[in-house]
């Protein structure tokens, strides 16, 4: 496998594992916007200090 599709294969398992982690963010916030999903999306990955310092609106909102 060359270098290229090495990175084409790991950028769509990247795409494929952020997709189910938003979909299951929506499965457990079914009423929240758009922006709560990406939210809670970031405090997933990023985890919670990191994602309230990205995003201060977190802490404004309740989130956790």
């Amino acid at each position: 496998m060359s270098p290229a599709q090495k990175a084409d294969l790991i950028t769509a398992l990247s795409s494929a594992a952020r997709e189910m982690a938003l979909a299951g963010v929506r499965h457990r916030y079914p009423g929240a916007s758009d922006r709560e999903q990406f939210l809670r999306l970031a405090i997933l990955t990023l985890g919670p200090e990191l994602a309230r310092r990205a995003y201060p609106e977190i802490d404004r909102l309740g989130l956790e």
